[in-house]
């Protein structure tokens, strides 16, 4: 008898392997339902962007007129450049690098290391200080403002950076977020296999699970830097016009009788130009970065 009349015919399971694996080779096509939507999405997310464009290059009275303009003006340049000199965002623009760069480092890194900590290491009282680390996140901020300027202004910090950037280093929502990445992104296993290898903790760290936890830190830390950029209400309070954030020094473009909305409208797209170009920079490797940590898990 030969082989050939030794196969059996592929079971009904056997072929549906098959089919799946050839399929996964293939690319999936989107339908011309999902561009419509997706381009209708895009157009809905990008409207308020355009028109503060369209407000900043017009003048107060057109923008007061009905209908409001629906295109583009010739003030654009002249309004930029009377909300940089009237809020003064030369310096502000470096504040806010200065401020968002360090608490998106200091948060991402902090954080890493604690979530690490709560996800693989096994020590007392974890559950008890992960359960109080996310209950500080039930807290309204608001209720931290006046023991914290009491706490800040004996550290005689008033009107300075530390103050803004200080009770940022660390937050509670990216120690939870990189515990709960963690553990699914990082087996176990890696961490003994280091271990045995002779791998110190700070090895461990730096060569297993900054590698794996890098797709997280690159969402985290994008979030945090926008969350840094635009936060208004503690630097508002901690800052003064002579050493402000760009927030805090758009604020003073809204004072006056009858404030210029034109010039209001290009301030707020300076301040806004930053974000999209660090989107624009950095987008497609964060995203990229996203799928990597998906199809590895």
């Amino acid at each position: 008898m030969t082989t050939s009349e030794l196969t059996l015919p592929p079971t009904a399971e056997v072929k549906r392997e098959r089919r799946r694996v050839m399929g996964a080779g293939k690319q999936l096509h989107a339908g011309p339902v999902t561009y419509v939507v997706l381009v209708l999405f895009a157009l809905v997310s990008l409207a308020p962007l355009v028109w503060t464009a369209i407000a900043a290059s017009r003048t107060d009275h057109r923008l007061a007129e009905t209908p409001p303009p629906l295109w583009f003006g010739g003030n654009l340049f002249k309004n930029l450049q009377a909300a940089w000199d009237q809020a003064g965002l030369g310096t502000a623009m470096l504040n806010s690098l200065v401020v968002a760069g360090t608490i998106t480092v200091s948060t991402v890194l902090f954080a890493t290391l604690a979530g690490f900590a709560f996800a693989k290491l096994r020590f007392r009282f974890s559950g008890l200080l992960l359960l109080l680390t996310i209950g500080t996140m039930m807290i309204p901020p608001q209720l931290a403002v006046v023991p914290l300027y009491l706490w800040m202004s004996d550290f005689g910090w008033s009107n300075q950076l530390q103050t803004v950037i200080l009770p940022s280093l660390v937050t509670a929502f990216g120690t939870f977020f990189m515990r709960q990445y963690l553990v699914q992104a990082l087996p176990t296993e890696l961490i003994e296999a280091a271990r045995v290898d002779g791998a110190s903790s700070l090895r461990v760290v730096w060569h297993v699970v900054f590698p794996a936890a890098r797709p997280a830190m690159a969402v985290l830390g994008l979030l945090t830097f926008v969350f840094a950029w635009n936060d208004f209400l503690w630097p508002i309070i901690a800052l003064n016009q002579q050493n402000p954030t760009v927030q805090v020094a758009l604020n003073s473009l809204g004072t006056g009788y009858v404030p210029d909305q034109a010039v209001i409208m290009a301030g707020a797209l300076l301040g806004t130009l930053p974000l999209l170009i660090a989107f624009l920079l950095f987008g497609k490797q964060i995203v990229g970065g996203i799928m990597q940590g998906a199809i590895k898990g």
